[in-house]
């Protein structure tokens, strides 16, 4: 099968992760900045900037994508199918579509990586139940008390339209 004709409707993609413009969400604690999203892939992919502060990361869930993260700073303690791992700064981790799986910066300083999620949707997600936040660096709101109750509730009603399901606590 040849390659279909290059689509000149599709732009060239060129970002910084400070960039102001960008969008720069506040989730639990973490600051999730969406550098390259669907739009800008045609669906195919996104790929979001993480910022994960000591005891960050999201509760166990699955997804019908792929998720994949190399980790720039730092280190962070990955559990897949309920076995933990301890991946550092210049690793990549991958995990396949359907799996149960979580991450939680274990350590006292904050981690960054980049996260790929294909087909794209999951910085669609994160927007939906985040907060904005200034800048990729801003540290992002902590709910507590009837606050987190509403984002869970809100992570919770939506989780379904985003292909996620969440899972109960390891």
């Amino acid at each position: 099968m040849p390659i279909p004709p290059d689509d000149p409707t599709r732009e060239l993609t060129v970002v910084s992760p400070d960039d102001p413009e960008l969008p720069h969400i506040g989730l639990a604690g973490d600051t999730y900045t969406v550098l390259v999203n669907g739009e800008n892939t045609a669906g195919r992919y996104c790929l979001i900037d993480m910022l994960i502060p000591p005891g960050g990361g999201p509760g166990p869930h699955r997804h019908d994508f792929e998720e994949m993260f190399t980790l720039l700073e730092g280190e962070v303690e990955f559990t897949f199918r309920g076995r933990s791992r301890t991946v550092h700064a210049g690793q990549t981790v991958n995990i396949p579509a359907n799996a149960p799986h979580f991450f939680r910066n274990a350590t006292d300083s904050t981690v960054r990586m980049l996260c790929m999620c294909t087909p794209a949707g999951q910085e669609e997600f994160f927007a939906t139940v985040g907060v904005p936040v200034p800048t990729r660096t801003s540290q992002a709101p902590r709910p507590a008390g009837a606050d987190l109750e509403a984002q869970v509730k809100l992570i919770l009603e939506n989780a379904p339209r985003y292909r996620t399901e969440i899972l109960p606590p390891a």
